[in-house]
């Protein structure tokens, strides 16, 4: 929050040339994209709720939350002060105002509970919260995306899906039985699989019907105050399932041991942690042996997390260099005016819009999975798709943000730091690159339905671009019998993403905006490989204006 009126007349020199802070800025209203996508997708119901939600996030309070919430990292507490075990963990107390600032306006809940468009509200909600505070859309993200693998076990669901679909925050430390709300998070890797969970040794013993004892480790479990977590251990079956929660039946404490938090690169305000279960109790989640069928529901709907988040950040890292731009001279202009800054914040916005738009059409395919056969086959693909790609393009894109700010943008009183450390988690969550470019081969060879879907998603777009149209036409090559494979899948994610990037566009944005976007990404005459070498035809100003943040 910016400080109370400070001294801008010092003795040596005035402060001048500086933009004012960027807060108290609706990030709903002042973002056209955001606001389009969210229309054209079916929200149009949602829009004063997204509104509502926008003024917040972009509130000065909200603003010191996070900063507070990342400079006082969470703080692992193994031991009371009598040497009982406890493996507990306390944050700040803005990383609960921040908490309880988006689970209670829905970003967990409400693609569950609203009437209509339910994930194209999460998407805006959680598109939001991640220009807040990327760190605490982690557990507000699997606390979301755990209610489909919930749903294998009917009894766990009946009992969890209430406490994880209700849109308030409980901090407290106690069973979740007794709390107003709850939530999950998962732990799945291990030390010596890393990516492949058929390699886990954490095994589970039964003790009874669907209740087990679970005896190992996990390398990687994020948020580790969740109330329960879904989990992988190995039965005589095979890879299996598991509800682990924090507190056993019993009202005791579950033998689940925080080893250590991370040191992580970003996303400081989150605690990531190292784990053991030492007997713990768990309850299986769908069939032994299947539960990586059972959990892959769960990994879906992260992955269209991780394309909102990383819309969402490049939104964040965009929105803070037009504002910079658009307040400090150089050179008698300001920097928005000069022809180079403005052809690096056209290409930056048009990046962004384009992620924008997909990741908004996913959340209506995901909306229309159950009623349409066509829409489930095509988020099948497009997902790990625009996962591939748009998480991907993060980091470049918010480094180019932060160049666009000089030396100020490398300076840790400012947001950029925070946003550029965060910015390659998207692309390794849920599967790095060539996981998930696998997973596209994968969906290709079990589920021809879903390349077909998404060439038609293509072929409806034609006509209105020429290098659209050269573009899609260029994809046929990837039909050849050899063509496809595990060596070329990035090349074939890559070309397919810009596509379906371009086709998005065509629904949501305006003419000069797909003309651009086609003229900077599709012209194989013309492509660059750095931000901002435009080829002159491009309408700056007009795209600069739609992108740009006003109070």
């Amino acid at each position: 929050m910016t400080a109370y009126r400070p001294r801008a007349d010092l003795q040596t020199h005035d402060v001048t040339n500086q933009p004012p802070p960027f807060e108290d800025i609706n990030i709903f209203e002042t973002d056209a994209a955001l606001a389009n996508a969210v229309e054209e997708n079916g929200g149009r119901t949602h829009a004063k709720h997204l509104s509502d939600f926008g003024g917040q996030c972009g509130s000065a309070e909200v603003v010191e939350w996070s900063r507070q919430a990342n400079h006082y990292p969470p703080q692992l507490r193994s031991f009371d002060r009598y040497g009982h075990r406890i493996d507990e963990v306390e944050f700040h107390p803005a990383y609960h105002e921040l908490m309880s600032l988006g689970l209670g306006a829905g970003v967990a809940a409400g693609a569950w509970t609203a009437k209509e468009a339910g994930h194209v509200l999460h998407a805006g909600l959680l598109y939001m919260m991640g220009q807040a505070d990327g760190g605490v859309c982690c557990p507000m993200s699997m606390t979301y995306a755990a209610v489909p693998a919930l749903r294998h076990a009917p009894e766990i669901a009946k009992e969890w899906e209430p406490r994880v679909t209700a849109n308030a925050y409980d901090p407290r430390f106690i069973p979740a039985a007794d709390k107003k709300a709850a939530t999950m998070g998962m732990a799945m890797t291990e030390k010596q699989g890393g990516s492949d969970i058929r390699a886990n040794t954490t095994r589970a013993n039964a003790i009874g019907g669907d209740e087990y004892e679970l005896t190992g480790h996990k390398w990687f479990c994020s948020a580790p105050m969740c109330d329960a977590f879904l989990t992988l251990a190995q039965t005589d079956a095979g890879v299996t399932c598991f509800l682990v929660p924090r507190w056993r039946r019993d009202g005791t404490r579950n033998a689940f041991h925080i080893m250590r938090l991370k040191d992580k690169l970003g996303d400081r305000s989150n605690a990531s942690s190292e784990i053991e279960y030492h007997g713990a109790y768990a309850r299986r989640v769908g069939e032994e042996g299947r539960g990586v069928k059972t959990i892959i529901d769960m990994v879906q709907h992260t992955r269209l997390d991780c394309v909102v988040g990383s819309a969402g950040g490049m939104r964040a890292a965009l929105a803070q260099a037009l504002w910079h731009a658009g307040h400090r001279t150089a050179f008698q202009k300001k920097l928005v005016d000069q022809p180079a800054m403005a052809a690096v914040l056209t290409d930056l916005a048009l990046e962004c819009e384009a992620a924008t738009a997909l990741a908004f059409r996913l959340a209506r395919a995901f909306d229309a999975t159950a009623s349409s056969e066509s829409e489930a086959a095509f988020a099948r693909l497009a997902t790990p798709i625009a996962k591939y790609w748009i998480c991907k393009r993060q980091p470049g894109f918010v480094y180019e943000a932060l160049e666009c700010h000089g030396g100020a943008g490398f300076v840790e009183e400012g947001p950029m730091p925070r946003l550029f450390r965060a910015s390659p988690l998207n692309a390794i969550w849920e599967g790095s690159g060539n996981v998930i470019a696998l997973d596209i081969l994968r969906a290709i060879a079990r589920e021809p339905d879903s390349l077909a879907a998404v060439r038609a998603e293509l072929d409806a777009a034609r006509g209105a671009n020429a290098l659209y149209d050269r573009h899609v036409a260029g994809l046929a090559k990837w039909l050849e019998p050899s063509a496809l494979g595990e060596s070329t899948a990035r090349a074939f994610a890559e070309e397919m993403a810009l596509a379906l990037e371009a086709a998005a566009l065509m629904q949501t944005a305006p003419g000069h905006v797909v003309d651009g976007f086609c003229s900077a990404r599709l012209n194989n005459d013309g492509k660059s490989l750095a931000y901002g070498a435009l080829d002159g035809t491009v309408d700056c100003a007009s795209i600069i204006e739609r992108a740009t943040p006003l109070s």
